[in-house]
């Protein structure tokens, strides 16, 4: 079991760069698939983008394909969400989720079932 806690969120004028942690607790992070998802008010979560247990497989939602960049580094226990060139739209809460799946393919499905509290990202001019 991990502990999940997100950091680096914040107020960014759209168009700049932003780049979001997840920190896992635990020795076993390199047997979970991982994910980022996010919470607008109002709206339900959705899926920003998947990473698999080594990191070769990604996936994207449509949305942030070719802006943001998700990866991990399991020698630091942590996956990142760098974020580019930021709209207005992307404001929202960023959750990261993890799941213990050892499949070699990024997948969006996944029932993650362990999730950090949150970091609020405001776009806006």
């Amino acid at each position: 079991h991990v502990e999940l806690v997100e950091s680096g969120g914040g107020l960014v004028q759209p168009g700049g760069s932003l780049r979001l942690s997840c920190a896992a607790s635990g020795r076993t992070f390199a047997s979970y698939a991982m994910a980022w998802f996010r919470q607008a008010p109002g709206k339900e979560r959705e899926f920003v983008a998947a990473i698999s247990w080594n990191g070769v497989s990604v996936y994207y939602a449509d949305s942030v394909k070719g802006r943001f960049t998700i990866s991990r580094d399991n020698a630091k226990n942590t996956v990142y969400l760098q974020m580019n060139t930021p709209k207005p739209a992307d404001t929202a809460l960023y959750y990261c989720g993890a799941v213990i799946s050892q499949n070699y393919y990024a997948d969006p499905a996944l029932a993650y079932d362990t999730w950090g509290q949150g970091t609020q990202d405001t776009i806006s001019s």
